[in-house]
C-alpha cells in the first residue's frame, strides 16, 4: 500500500492513458453525482410536506357544521346544524383518554382601535389549548388563562402583525384595545408560523366573546388534538367515532357529509407516509441503479485495462513478481480512480444542491440536501465496488502462464 514505487507505476499508468482513466472515473462521478441530486430532491421533497403540517398541531381533528343534504327522523334537508358548549363538551367527554389539546372557537370580524389607528381583524373566543393548537410562540406576555375564561375577562393575545400595525412601539402588554366598543387589555402576543395573516388575528376568552354577543353560547369550530399514543389507524378511528356520535346527537343523517364536516389530519398524515415511502423506494432504486451503472461500468472498464496489460503481466511474471504483487497493483489503481473520481461526483452533487437551494419552492422541493451518512455510505460501497471491479479481472490475469500471455495480441 506504501510501496513508492507501485505508486509512481500507479500514476504512470494513469498519465499514459488519461482517456480511459477519464472515462472509468467518470462512470463513478456521474453515478455519485446523480444518486446525491435525486437523494437530494427527495429530501427537499419531505421538507415540503412536514412544512405543509408545521403551521398547526399535526394530530388534530377539526370539526365544524354546516347545512344537511338529507331528510333525516321527520327532519327536513336544507336544515342549519349549530354547534354549541353543549356539544364541544360532550365530542371532548366523549373518550376523554384519547384527548390531548382542545379548544372550541367562536369566531368575529369586528373593528378593533389603538389610539388614531384601527382596522377590521378576525376576533377568536377561544380556550387556553388553542396556543397548543395552532403551535403560537409568545414574544411578549402570556395567552389567556382558565382563570380568565372563568371571570369572562376583558384581555387580549394579540397577533405579531397586529401590533405592528396599531401599536407599533413599544410593548403592547398593558395597553387597551377598543373592540367593538369593548376596551380589551393586551396580555400577550404571539407568533405563528403560518405567516402574516395568522399573526393578524385576535384571541380573547370564548366566555367574553359570546357574552358580547348576547349570551350567544354558539361555537364555530371544535378543535380535539388526539393523544400522541394513538396510530394513525386509531386516531382515523377515534375520528370517525366522533363524526359519528355528533350526528347521531344532532339529527344528522349517518349519510350526509354536509351537515357535519370532520377533518382528521391523521389521513392526511397516513396519506402523506404512504407516498413519502413510495417516493423514497422509487429515489432509492433509481439512486442505487445509477451506483450500479457507476459499478458496472468501472468493472468494465477494468477488464479492458487488464486485458490491454496482458503482456505486461506476462513480463512481470517472467521476471520473478507474484502474483498478489501484480493483483494488489491493479486493485490500487482500480481504487485510486474510484476515490478520485468518487470525491469529485460527491464534491459536485453538494455543489449542486446547495446552488439550488429553496429555489424549486414552487415545486414543493424545500432546502434539498443529503445526508452526510448517506453520502458516505455510498462513497463505501463504491470503494468496495471498486476493490471487486480491479481484483476479478487481475486475479485472473495473475493465473495467466507468462509464456501465454506474451502470445496474447
Amino acid at each position: 500500500m506504501f510501496d513508492l514505487d507501485r505508486w509512481q507505476e500507479i500514476f504512470s499508468s494513469i498519465r499514459s492513458n488519461v482517456l480511459r482513466t477519464v472515462l472509468s472515473g467518470f462512470t463513478v462521478a456521474l453515478g455519485l453525482f446523480i444518486f446525491i441530486v435525486l437523494f437530494g430532491i427527495g429530501k427537499g421533497l419531505q421538507n415540503a410536506f412536514s412544512e405543509g403540517f408545521s403551521g398547526d398541531a399535526k394530530n388534530l381533528i377539526t370539526i365544524t357544521t354546516g347545512k344537511t343534504t338529507l331528510a333525516y327522523k321527520g327532519l327536513q334537508s336544507d336544515r342549519t346544524v349549530t354547534l354549541n358548549n353543549d356539544d364541544y363538551d360532550f365530542l371532548i367527554n366523549a373518550d376523554k383518554k384519547n384527548v390531548g389539546a382542545s379548544s372550541p372557537r367562536y369566531n368575529a370580524s369586528l373593528m378593533v382601535k389603538y389610539g388614531k389607528e384601527s382596522g377590521t381583524y378576525q376576533i377568536h373566543g377561544a380556550e387556553p389549548g388553542e396556543q397548543i393548537i395552532e403551535n403560537r410562540k409568545m414574544i411578549d406576555g402570556r395567552y389567556i388563562t382558565p382563570r380568565d375564561l372563568e371571570g369572562k375577562q376583558n384581555v387580549a393575545v394579540i397577533g405579531r402583525m397586529v401590533q405592528r400595525d396599531l401599536i407599533k412601539n413599544g410593548s403592547p402588554v398593558g395597553k387597551e384595545l377598543d373592540i367593538n366598543g369593548t376596551m380589551f387589555k393586551v396580555v400577550g402576543v404571539f407568533s405563528d408560523d403560518g405567516g402574516d395573516w395568522d399573526e393578524r388575528h385576535i384571541t380573547v376568552p370564548i366566555t367574553t366573546l359570546q357574552q358580547m354577543k348576547k349570551g350567544s353560547d354558539t361555537v364555530n369550530i371544535a378543535y380535539i388534538s388526539y393523544s400522541d399514543k394513538l396510530t394513525p389507524q386509531e386516531a382515523i378511528k377515534y375520528g370517525d367515532e366522533l363524526k359519528d356520535k355528533l350526528k347521531s346527537r344532532k339529527n344528522v343523517s349517518p349519510d350526509d357529509e354536509n351537515g357535519v364536516r370532520v377533518w382528521n389530519n391523521a389521513k392526511n398524515m397516513n396519506d402523506t407516509f404512504m407516498f413519502m415511502a413510495v417516493l423514497t423506494a422509487i429515489v432509492g432504486f433509481i439512486g442505487l441503479g445509477t451506483l450500479l451503472a457507476g459499478i458496472i461500468g468501472i468493472s468494465n472498464i477494468m477488464v479492458y485495462i487488464v486485458k490491454e496489460r496482458t503482456k505486461e503481466i506476462g513480463v512481470r511474471k517472467a521476471i520473478g513478481a507474484k502474483p498478489s504483487g501484480i493483483v494488489g497493483l491493479i486493485v490500487q489503481e482500480s481504487v485510486v480512480i474510484t476515490v478520485v473520481s468518487g470525491l469529485v461526483g460527491v464534491g459536485i452533487g453538494v455543489l449542486t444542491l446547495n446552488l439550488i437551494g429553496n429555489s424549486l419552492e414552487e415545486f414543493f422541493i424545500k432546502n434539498p440536501s443529503v445526508g452526510w451518512g448517506s453520502i458516505i455510505m455510498a462513497f463505501i460501497a463504491l470503494i468496495f465496488s471498486g476493490l471487486i471491479a480491479g481484483f476479478v479481472p487481475a486475479y485472473r490475469a495473475s493465473k495467466i502462464k507468462p509464456i501465454e500471455a506474451l502470445r496474447t495480441e
